[in-house]
């Protein structure tokens, strides 16, 4: 069973937005203790963890999303959002959710993509 699912990726030109969701298949009394991130894979790059939310909340972002992206979560659906504001086309990539502290080589969900035109 796949852990997460990604979805709300798409083609947009620079300056939009975009709200991305993750569905968690675990328990809410699960999903709301964890520290949850989403992930980008750029083309040609590693993964790399552009955002964290953990009980509080307390959010975390890298500097080249940080006042354009908002990380929040519904822990009664299990559900992990990104709002993305501003975009441009270096947030090109496709974007992913798992708990920060998943054990190394556990499931990946299918992402999504976002594209980020000029």
């Amino acid at each position: 069973q796949v852990p997460f699912v990604e979805s709300g990726g798409g083609l947009v030109q620079a300056g939009g937005s975009l709200r991305l969701s993750c569905v968690a298949s675990e328990s809410t009394s699960s999903f709301r203790m964890k520290t949850m991130g989403w992930y980008r894979q750029a083309p040609g790059k590693q993964r790399e963890l552009i955002a964290t939310i953990r009980n509080g909340p307390i959010t975390d972002y890298i500097d080249s999303v940080k006042g354009r992206f908002t990380i929040s979560r519904n822990t009664l659906a299990s559900t992990l959002y990104l709002q993305m504001n501003e975009l441009k086309p270096e947030d090109t990539g496709v974007y992913y959710c798992k708990s920060i502290y998943a054990p190394s080589g556990s499931s990946w969900g299918p992402g999504t993509q976002v594209t980020v035109s000029s």
